[in-house]
């Protein structure tokens, strides 16, 4: 079994009134993948910022290598969602500026460049980038420092499907070199190279587990072309209807059955197996135990 690296331990975060972390508790093992998956806005960023030592907890303990996050800060590299990038100064100048600041910072950022396309880039203005080539410089510099845990904060945000599998790739080519990563995102697609999957909710870890076995735990996945959710939502669990396109998708009812609701949809409805998006929309509709109103449409996930 792999060693443990983070611990997480009744971990308390409030700003003002506002509580952002609710007694958390988790652990990552070393040379895994963890992907904590939430919605926007339920503190998955001020978790990481925890993690990387740049915020203290009101309450519990936070252990990295064993040791407070702050004092092994050498050993990690943290991508923020916003980006760590200098708007007014060039490609080049922002990585001669920020290689210099790691002590772990090595040569990689070279073919990092080449590998995310933005080597003849370089020498323009940042602020006159794209937001998906300020992603791509962002990461080269976070990859390009040689450290045994990486902290992700939404990495595949304002990238493109083609990127993005790029990046996934270059994630599990430097999970191969004994690298630990912890990734949040809202982006089912990020859940395709974890090892494990925690979801967060108001604060709190509400599910962990490796894929398989959630996907596997999910209630019956129906899918059927568009439909009025009133014409079915008694078969359908929380009446959630989620819409992709022309078809819908939605969780089986335990009181329902699969064979009633395709009579009564004139066989518009077959069982499916489950996706990473249907564990999202599970975890961040239907576990959350959101109530719509019976007038009001549910809200539709439009995964990349």
């Amino acid at each position: 079994m792999s060693d443990t690296l983070i611990e997480v331990r009744d971990l308390h975060k409030s700003f003002g009134q506002h509580g952002i972390i609710d007694g958390m508790n988790f652990e990552v093992p070393e040379n895994e993948i963890t992907v904590l998956m939430g919605p926007n806005g339920v503190g998955k960023t001020i978790l990481l910022c925890c993690l990387a030592g740049g915020l203290h907890a009101d309450r519990g303990d936070v252990e990295v290598f064993g040791s407070d996050p702050w004092d092994v800060r050498h050993k990690m590299n943290f991508l923020l969602q916003e980006g760590s990038t200098l708007d007014n100064l060039s490609g080049r100048e922002n990585v001669d500026f920020f290689t210099n600041l790691h002590p772990g910072t090595t040569d990689k950022w070279r073919d990092l460049v080449e590998t995310f396309g933005i080597e003849d880039e370089l020498d323009k203005l940042v602020r006159n980038y794209s937001g998906g080539m300020t992603r791509k410089l962002a990461l080269s510099l976070t990859f390009g420092a040689d450290v045994p845990l990486y902290l992700l904060d939404e990495p595949t945000a304002a990238l493109d499907l083609s990127t993005i599998r790029t990046l996934h790739d270059v994630i599990l080519q430097e999970k191969e070199r004994g690298k630990t990563f912890v990734i949040t995102s809202h982006t089912p697609l990020d859940a395709q190279i974890a090892d494990r999957i925690l979801f967060m909710l108001d604060g709190s870890i509400v599910e962990a587990d490796v894929p398989e076995t959630l996907l596997d735990s999910l209630p019956p996945v129906v899918r059927f072309t568009e439909l009025g959710r009133r014409e079915v939502e008694d078969h359908l669990l929380e009446g959630h209807l989620f819409r992709r396109g022309g078809s819908a998708r939605a969780f089986l009812a335990p009181d329902s059955d699969i064979e009633q609701l395709r009579a009564e949809t004139d066989g518009r409805v077959e069982r499916d197996p489950p996706t990473y998006t249907d564990l999202f929309n599970y975890y961040t509709a239907i576990y959350a135990g959101e109530q719509h109103d019976s007038d009001t449409e549910p809200p539709i996930t439009n995964p990349r």
